[in-house]
Order: C-alpha cells, then sequence, then structure tokens
C-alpha cells in the first residue's frame, strides 16, 4: 500500500492534467522539472510528490 495523498496535492495533480495533459510524460524523472515550471515556487517535497501524483495518473489514463 503506498501514502495517501491530501486534497491539496490530489488538486494540484488533477489541475496539472486537465491543463497541461499534453506536455506531462509518463516518467517521475521527466515530470519533476514541468512540475517546477508549472507550479508556482512549489517546495521540493510538494514538487515531487505533485510529480510522483501526475506519473500515477498519466499511467493510469493510457
Amino acid at each position: 500500500m503506498g501514502r495517501i495523498k491530501t486534497q491539496f496535492i490530489k488538486r494540484l495533480g488533477k489541475e496539472l492534467m486537465n491543463t497541461h495533459k499534453d506536455q506531462l510524460k509518463e516518467t517521475f524523472e521527466e515530470n519533476k522539472p514541468l512540475v517546477k515550471q508549472l507550479l508556482t515556487e512549489p517546495s521540493k517535497k510538494i514538487r515531487n510528490v505533485v510529480a510522483g501524483y501526475v506519473t500515477k495518473l498519466k499511467k493510469k489514463s493510457e
């Protein structure tokens, strides 16, 4: 079982998926710099958690 994501992380991830779905990739390493660009001043931890969640959503959708 994985960690439970907070509503804040889920909201950010879903917003990024809705607005930038074509830019996001299926690997965590490629999503990290994209998430850093798209979010305004995220901390390192928030960036990594959102990038992981977006990667999970991207893999699930395809």
